[in-house]
């Protein structure tokens, strides 16, 4: 048996996660996301795929992350018909993740047709509803702790990497003629300390390993997380405006609302409508419910994780846009996280120019994202085709990634009893990646690798 690796995303880079594995003629590929954030990666989505999408005989999914899942309906559009592995969760979260994808780009398109703001006469969305509609069908469940064999040489196991809600790290078992071999890829991990996920799962040993760098450059943040929320809201608030939080619609929603409850509760700040604007957001939160009920408070069932009084659930559009008429003393959750499309638009253009208003961001913002821009300090914004000047206030709360930080991602790599034979340094932007790779070599003596894009290793030979 011969395994080679090609890298098709998330390569020295945080986005577009694709990493195929060809194990003899049998083609794997793990992750399956969409390019964001700068242009120059965005048009990698429109480029034609670097291999034939039909040639895919079967695609695992590490979490529902729209750069880890977010091309599937463009590759099955294009001829892939194979199956889907992932965890429960992933497939549920995903389903709403790629709907709403798809309406957002189905929008778009038609604004910028209507006015006239794209080079092209007749500008097409990357994939409709009815793409993703096709894509559905695929999922195959793989129950976290399960193996599950693909074919009589290929098994995969799903286990527990924290993040968001059913993110998987995912182990490929291969039996060759002559000996046994194991690929990890980490997928995204999440935090030790998460009131709502799992840490990450020890694992001691793989023959290779594909590790997330996201925050590997980035020095750990120790600090009361309630109280810097509740510190920096109740400062926004005495500006006399409102605070709008750009968040994910799957994850960070339902962690900041859980620690708003959990701050107005302990009387940190005073209580103060909320409204989350997203009806994504709103369906991810029932589905938290459902997979979390009974395991937070060490079992004992709680119902209210995310409800707490003064909390509005903004469902219809004109519900929406009627909260700009709200001039100070609320706090707005929009999505998307990174300000790149959907609901946070409309009121970045409300409130952007409003000196008293606060926009505060709570996760990572990928270079050549309007919410990178406005933590750069950029004096203005670029929205549906318009320049906004930014007069209000930008914060941020760190210490509030989903992902595992600089030490976090140390105490992972130091569960291994045995050295990987091959450790490739992924999703991560290049400083990131270079002081992965740097740790693991120097530190730990590992063989440690950052590939670039397009690039293909062998991994085993002759097996």
């Amino acid at each position: 048996m011969d395994v080679r690796v090609k890298f098709l995303g998330a390569d020295r880079t945080v986005t577009g996660s694709k990493h195929l594995l060809e194990i003899d003629n049998f083609r794997l590929m793990v992750d399956c996301g969409m390019f964001q954030g700068m242009k120059m990666l965005r048009l990698r989505n429109w480029e034609s795929f670097p291999i034939y999408p039909s040639s895919i005989d079967a695609i695992v999914l590490t979490h529902a992350h729209i750069d880890h899942s977010g091309y599937l309906p463009r590759l099955v559009r294009d001829g892939f018909a194979g199956p889907i592995f992932c965890t429960p969760a992933t497939a549920d979260l995903a389903e709403l993740l790629l709907r709403d994808s798809a309406k957002l780009q189905v929008e778009e398109a038609e604004y910028t047709r209507r006015k006239g703001y794209s080079i092209h006469r007749n500008p097409e969305p990357l994939y409709n509803e009815k793409d993703v509609e096709k894509v559905l069908p695929l999922f195959r469940i793989v129950n976290f702790g399960e193996t599950h064999e693909i074919n009589p040489a290929i098994r995969i196991r799903m286990k527990a990497a924290g993040h968001i809600l059913g993110a998987a790290m995912v182990e490929v078992m291969l039996k060759g003629n002559s000996q046994e071999k194991t690929i990890l890829f980490s997928g995204d991990l999440g935090r030790y300390q998460d009131p709502l996920h799992p840490a990450p799962t020890e694992v001691q040993k793989a023959d290779a390993l594909f590790i997330e760098s996201t925050y590997a450059n980035k020095s750990p943040i120790h600090l009361d997380l309630e109280e810097e929320i509740a510190s920096k809201l109740r400062a926004a608030l005495k500006r006399g405006g409102c605070v709008v939080i750009p968040a994910f619609a799957v994850g960070r929603t339902q962690m900041i609302l859980y620690y708003l409850r959990q701050i107005f509760l302990s009387g940190r700040m005073q209580e103060c409508p909320v409204y989350v604007d997203s009806p994504m957001a709103i369906a991810a939160t029932g589905l938290y419910r459902h997979y979390l009920e009974g395991t937070l408070n060490r079992g004992k069932k709680e119902d209210n994780y995310f409800d707490f009084p003064n909390l509005h659930y903004v469902s219809e559009q004109s519900q929406s846009v009627g909260l700009n008429d709200i001039k100070s003393g609320a706090i707005i959750i929009s999505a998307s996280g990174m300000a790149t499309g959907g609901r946070i638009l409309h009121h970045l253009a409300n409130r952007l120019p409003r000196k008293e208003d606060t926009i505060l961001f709570i996760g990572f913002q990928v270079e050549g994202s309007r919410g990178r821009d406005l933590i750069d300090g950029k004096p203005e914004i670029r929205i549906f085709g318009e320049f906004f000047p930014v007069y209000c206030n930008v914060d941020q709360v760190l210490g509030f990634s989903a992902h595992a930080d600089r030490e976090e991602l140390k105490k992972w790599l130091s569960g291994f009893q045995q050295n990987p034979k091959m450790t490739f340094v992924v999703h991560g932007e290049i400083d990131a990646c270079v002081a992965m790779r740097d740790y693991i070599k120097n530190r730990l003596g590992w063989n440690s690798i950052i590939p670039e894009y397009l690039e293909s290793y062998s991994l085993f030979s002759g097996i």
